[in-house]
């Protein structure tokens, strides 16, 4: 079965994280975590960033948005990341180059 276009995102971006050396989870929602949380948890740098991945001219839904702007008040960073800005994913977190 081929990749959707969202999950061809999320490797992207994990290859990428992967290449800077950074932290990072993949949260399995389930009927115990919390809803609408980003698909990707990275720690890099000593920042704690939150990346939802999305592809096909979707948008977060409001439930996601709402926790994007928690995580970005508790002083975090918040991504939202497609097929269209993956590769500038390194000069968003603010990493020198890809390893």
């Amino acid at each position: 079965m081929a990749d959707t276009p969202e999950v061809k995102v999320k490797k992207r971006v994990i290859a990428i994280l992967k290449s800077i050396g950074a932290y990072y989870a993949m949260p399995v929602a389930s009927g115990y975590g919390n809803a609408g949380h980003p698909d990707i948890f990275v720690c890099y740098k000593g920042r704690f960033v939150g990346i939802e991945c999305k592809a096909g001219g979707r948008k977060p839904t409001a439930l996601q948005l709402y926790n994007l702007e928690k995580i970005t008040e508790a002083g975090g960073l918040s991504l939202v990341i497609d097929e269209k800005n993956v590769d500038s994913l390194i000069q968003l977190l603010g990493a020198n180059h890809v390893g």
